[in-house]
């Protein structure tokens, strides 16, 4: 089920002989890699990750697609480290700080995604400040998964059903789809099209589990400090040549399904 868009924006552009992804989900894989390579500590992986996401946003702008989601801290990578989550913490302060007047400027919706309870005061006050700015924009949204995982979402959602039945507020049997979609972080934004995964690796990792039920994934060899406007349009070539069905038969004028 696709939920309705929260903007009017327009018909996606046409590119390759296909269409434009409307939402990108892309799960950015390989910093550490990458410094590993060049001798480099993984904290010059994560910075040279940032400049990838900003190239990102550019190009996402420039093709015509309407969201992106990016994963840019799990709630799994609280493990790593003390020292490299700090450092992460560190890079999305400055991100925000350095870069959100360029977004807003740019018409760059921001929206977080993910679990914001614990989290330090002044993080969740530039969260806060990042969504606000930018509420009106309509040029792009760009979802940040911060402190976010797929299973906890979906938990939380569950929970709410379940004190809604609780309190009498609805009826069990009522509950479908649409309704647990509607307590998810993403309720509003119709799912991803197009979920793109660097460095080679070839799973979800808890990531939009739930919305990426019919997205078509396409994984890349390149690490993410080196994903750029070709990378993209790499993927958005291997978007276009897809038939996506959403469980039906093949269009008859197309090749028949097997």
């Amino acid at each position: 089920m696709h939920n309705k868009a929260e903007s009017e924006a327009p018909v996606a552009l046409k590119t390759w002989g296909g269409v434009v992804p409307r939402h990108v989900g892309i799960i950015m894989d390989g910093n550490g890699r990458w410094a590993a390579a060049r001798g480099l500590p993984r904290f010059e992986g994560h910075r040279r990750g940032v400049e990838a996401v900003r190239r990102s946003v550019r190009a996402a702008i420039e093709l015509g697609i309407e969201i992106i989601t990016i994963y840019s801290f799990s709630s799994e990578n609280w493990r790593r480290p003390a020292e490299e989550v700090a450092f992460l913490m560190g890079l999305l302060k400055r991100f925000i700080r350095n870069d959100l007047a360029d977004l807003h400027r740019n018409g760059v919706r921001v929206r977080i995604l993910g679990e914001r309870a614990g989290l330090a005061p002044d993080i969740a006050a530039l969260l806060v400040e990042a969504e606000a700015l930018t509420r009106e924009n309509r040029k792009l949204t760009l979802v940040v998964a911060f402190n976010y995982g797929a299973r906890h979402e979906i938990a939380t959602a569950a929970r709410l059903l379940a004190q809604r039945v609780r309190d009498g507020e609805i009826d069990p049997d009522s509950i479908d789809e649409g309704a647990l979609e509607a307590e998810l972080g993403t309720r509003g934004l119709p799912d991803p099209d197009l979920i793109i995964r660097t460095s080679g690796e070839q799973r979800l990792s808890n990531f939009l589990m739930w919305q990426a039920a019919y997205a078509e994934l396409v994984f890349l060899p390149v690490l993410w400090p080196d994903f750029d406007r070709a990378a993209f349009e790499q993927a958005l070539q291997e978007y276009a040549s897809r038939e996506r069905r959403f469980g039906g038969l093949a269009d008859a004028s197309s090749k028949t399904a097997s």
